[in-house]
């Protein structure tokens, strides 16, 4: 009930037929989400750099799964100071400080722990730069509000918003207070995905139509795992894909998504809810009558220039770990799952050193051979320049250290952020878009413009270099 009021709060227009004069068709109006106006005195974010910081101090709130982690891992990158820990359970913070003395006995940032707005000190810090936020997800908003209001620069783990009203609050808060609010997307760092990246930047797949993603991973093995049974309460009460990121991010990326595309339209369906039951039943021992995520979640979306993406969603049935990841184009494919592949037309490489391009058909794909072959010669510069410290220090192969990285290096530097605000609303939104379709019976969803209106001044998706 709770959803079904919130989607009578934010839609504007129902869905309705129009039939044009001397045509018995009819088209299917979307529905519409509220786009609040741009508050009084604020510009959008597209491109924006701040100032360049020397050395950034970095606080991070959340020490569970993610953030434990991510502060070990900081201790690996260059620019970066870790000033301050918190968590909720003062042995967590206790458990990282040790951690932290073995490995860096000088280091002695400040901690917080023991309340629940114990990170309202820790964003009140003069010494933090930058806040990293890695608590359980309806906690992500709050503290990144709150810290921009301090003036902190906020990255927020996947998904940092829930809502639509998170989403804009956020976008809101970095456009007023000029400042960075990204989220911890890592999978876009992976190197399959880099590396089909920078062939795409390069024209390698002619134009790039169709792209493909997911998060299906089978988390039965990890639902106790997570602090307060959170993870599972909120699948409990919330339809749609409520966890959309990991293959949205890479997918829009490939399509210059606010770089020269937008989505326009979403239409989202769901199979019934079973796996979950069953887990619980198995697990807890009581079966619920009701849960709101069906097992199965697909979003399909069409974008301003015609270009399509399809994501998808399941975390409990027994399904290989996949993200999907796929690019159609006019003149070549790719796909990471469950084997990583790529197709093309002979022509495209006829004057590269591709061996035995002769040979090459859209119908199957590259040798083993070749495959390596074209990964040397499209390596992304990021993977040259990090990639092996990146392999060392390791999180998911290396592409949270990757993550890391550029984050830094893009505040020290003063250059825009790899990934915006903007990027942050879009991706995020795929949660409660998906829900309002879904509840509507499959119903075409309108995706709100979050830059209002910018989304075309900054022409093609690249990383940010030092000029």
């Amino acid at each position: 009930m709770k959803l079904k009021a919130f989607i009578n709060y934010v839609i504007l227009a129902s869905v309705v037929s129009a039939c044009h004069s001397g045509d018995s068709k009819s088209s299917i109006q979307p529905i519409k989400t509220e786009i609040p106006p741009r508050p009084e005195g604020t510009t959008d974010l597209i491109g924006f750099a701040s100032e360049p910081i020397e050395t950034v101090g970095v606080g991070f709130v959340g020490l569970g799964m993610r953030g434990s982690d991510a502060v070990i891992r900081y201790l690996s990158v260059p620019g970066s100071k870790i000033v301050a820990l918190c968590d909720i359970e003062k042995n967590r913070v206790n458990e990282v400080q040790k951690e932290l003395n073995e490995k860096a006995p000088d280091l002695t940032p400040a901690t917080y722990s023991g309340e629940m707005e114990s990170w309202k000190g820790l964003c009140e810090n003069p010494d933090v730069d930058l806040v990293y936020i890695a608590t359980d997800w309806k906690n992500h908003a709050p503290i990144a509000l709150y810290a921009m209001e301090q003036g902190k620069h906020v990255a927020i783990e996947v998904p940092a918003a829930l809502t639509l009203e998170e989403i804009w609050s956020l976008v809101n808060k970095a456009e007023e207070k000029r400042l960075h609010c990204m989220m911890l997307e890592n999978c876009v760092y992976d190197d399959f995905e880099m590396n089909t990246l920078n062939m795409a930047q390069k024209g390698l797949f002619g134009e790039v139509l169709h792209v493909e993603g997911s998060y299906i991973h089978n988390l039965s093995d990890f639902w106790d795992e997570y602090w307060n049974d959170w993870r599972m309460d909120y699948n409990s009460k919330n339809r749609g894909d409520v966890y959309p990121t990991h293959g949205t991010g890479p997918a829009c990326q490939l399509l210059d998504m606010h770089r020269g595309d937008k989505m326009n339209t979403l239409v989202a369906m769901d199979t019934k809810s079973v796996g979950a039951k069953d887990w619980l039943e198995k697990h807890r021992g009581e079966r619920p009558e009701e849960f709101a995520n069906g097992d199965h979640t697909m979003t399909m979306i069409r974008t301003e220039n015609g270009k399509t993406i399809h994501i998808q969603h399941d975390v409990v049935n027994p399904r290989p770990y996949t993200r999907m990841y796929q690019l159609t184009g006019t003149k070549g494919f790719a796909n990471k799952y469950p084997n990583q592949g790529y197709a093309f037309e002979p022509e495209q490489f006829a004057n590269d050193s591709l061996p035995s391009y002769e040979n090459l058909s859209a119908h199957r794909y590259l040798s083993d051979e070749q495959k390596d072959e074209l990964t040397k010669l499209y390596q992304h510069p990021i993977l040259k320049e990090v990639g092996g410290i990146a392999k060392q220090v390791g999180g998911h192969g290396g592409m949270d250290y990757i993550m890391d990285y550029r984050l830094i290096y893009c505040l020290n530097n003063g250059l825009p952020l790899d990934m915006d605000v903007y990027d942050l609303a879009e991706w995020c939104s795929l949660a409660p878009l998906s829900a309002i379709s879904i509840e509507n019976g499959s119903a075409p969803v309108e995706v709100p413009d979050f830059t209002r209106g910018s989304w075309n001044k900054q022409k093609g998706y690249r990383h940010a270099f030092k000029q």
